[in-house]
């Protein structure tokens, strides 16, 4: 019997909201942190408790402060008394809670994705924290989707005020965004194995739940914990060749760079486990992906009946126009050839060709995906299509996403709206916020990119 459109719906909702409770930080914790005997156990590695004398914990992140108190709740209390764990990890101001030994700082206001004085401050903590450990002690930093911007640590010679100008003199000049990232780690304290080179603990383990496309560490937060080879020549040529040196900013940051360029002492490591010229031994562990939503939204998808396809994030998408046309497309074979109810399973990050300011109006990438879904495919009968951001966010509004269905596409009709108008103007809240279709879920406190869910019911 085919699936009612408000099955499908119901459905795609309950998938997708499956895969987001598999990247919820405490339990992606307690998979990857475990007491065994005299052993503490972090993702595949094992430490011998016997050879620690304390554990310090620092990091940030949308997903941090739900990781901070797993991480407590993970050691134990006689850990935690035994080893002197403490530690200082910057979140957003409203995850802030109560918590047994770690502080969690707010380091950014709520629902502003901007470097502050506040986060300089508490990445300053942190450095004192790990400048201050032995070679007995183990450092545990936490990373998650947000931490660029809540690990804010000019190098000296730069303010905030001028790596936030720079970031935006980028932006208008057309920067790429590995321009964009070079340079930001460049100019940081941390960013780039910063903090990893500051680290003077026999050990240092970051704990990271990706939020980018191909889980590229260095990519993730800006690679605090991330030793790099990359010569400070490479920000220094974006630097040359984006002309930043005419405004005063700019002409700083390049100043900073020809220093240490002449202090440079050649260190280079591999990113996923090496030594720093302190002798701290440094491990990254990827504790969650988009892979993780995608694959327990699939065992949902199964549990209700479905037959489904997969697909993950391990490569930046292209136009959020052309993976709509791409779901549009496989939509039409899966509803002409699906002898029972099917769907397909996605995640990713698209990219938006942002209108002109003067016409721009207010929306997300998962909004405008079902925007141009929708534009692309007036019947969608038998079909429901849910795209969100599995952070709770999409765009500069309070919505995640947008599902279009048979009703949706209803209303719109009803309503007498034109999708390609909205489409082009980047105006697809307002669209969706009239037809009924936007996804709002509030902060998750958890970022592993996008997650969309089609459904075809037969």
């Amino acid at each position: 019997m085919p699936r009612s459109a408000a099955q499908l719906r119901q459905d795609a909702l309950s998938i997708w909201q499956a895969g987001l409770e598999a990247v919820r930080s405490p339990a992606l914790v307690f998979d990857a942190v475990e007491v065994a005997g005299s052993d503490l156990r972090l993702g595949d590695l094992l430490v011998d408790l016997g050879s620690i004398d304390r554990i310090a914990v620092v990091g940030g992140g949308k997903a941090a402060a739900g990781m901070a108190t797993a991480l407590e709740q993970a050691l134990g209390p006689q850990l935690l008394r035994d080893k002197r764990v403490a530690g200082w990890v910057n979140v957003p101001a409203d995850c802030v809670r109560s918590t047994d030994v770690i502080t969690l700082h707010p380091g950014r206001a709520a629902g502003m994705n901007e470097p502050s004085e506040a986060g300089v401050a508490g990445v300053g903590h942190m450095l004192r924290i790990v400048a201050g450990l032995g070679p007995r002690d183990l450092c545990v930093c936490l990373i998650s989707g947000g931490a660029s911007a809540l690990l804010p640590a000019p190098i000296e010679g730069l303010s905030l005020e001028d790596k936030v100008t720079i970031t935006q003199e980028m932006s208008a000049r057309g920067a790429t965004i590995e321009q964009m990232n070079l340079v930001r780690r460049s100019l940081s304290a941390v960013k780039g194995g910063g903090l990893a080179k500051a680290c003077r603990a026999g050990r240092l383990v970051s704990l990271i739940l990706s939020d980018v496309p191909g889980d590229d560490l260095g990519t993730i937060g800006s690679g605090p914990t991330v030793l790099e080879a990359a010569s400070p020549w490479d920000a220094m040529a974006a630097i040359q060749s984006l002309a930043l040196v005419d405004f005063p900013a700019g002409a700083r940051a390049a100043a900073v760079l020809e220093q240490r360029l002449a202090e440079r002492n050649g260190e280079t490591a591999l990113p996923d486990a090496a030594i720093t010229s302190h002798g701290c031994r440094v491990t990254n562990v990827i504790i969650g992906n988009n892979a993780t939503a995608v694959d327990a939204a699939g065992i949902e998808a199964e549990r209700l009946g479905y037959s489904h396809a997969m697909t993950s994030a391990n490569r930046p998408e292209g136009l959020v126009e052309e993976v709509a046309h791409g779901m549009v497309e496989m939509a039409r074979r899966m509803r002409e050839d699906a002898s029972g109810p099917d769907c397909l399973i996605s995640g990713g990050e698209p990219t938006v060709k942002l209108a002109h300011s003067g016409t721009r109006g207010k929306g997300g990438r998962n909004q405008q995906l079902c925007l141009a879904a929708l534009a692309e495919l007036p019947d969608w009968r038998g079909l429901a299509l849910l795209s969100g951001g599995t952070d709770g966010e999409d765009g500069p509004t309070d919505a995640a996403g947008a599902l279009v269905d048979e009703g949706i596409a209803a209303e719109v009709q009803r309503l007498g709206l034109d999708p390609r108008d909205y489409l082009v103007r980047n105006d697809a809240y307002t669209f969706f916020e009239a037809a009924g279709g936007l996804l709002k879920t509030g902060p998750t406190h958890t970022n592993v990119c996008d997650l969309r869910v089609l459904t075809v019911g037969r």
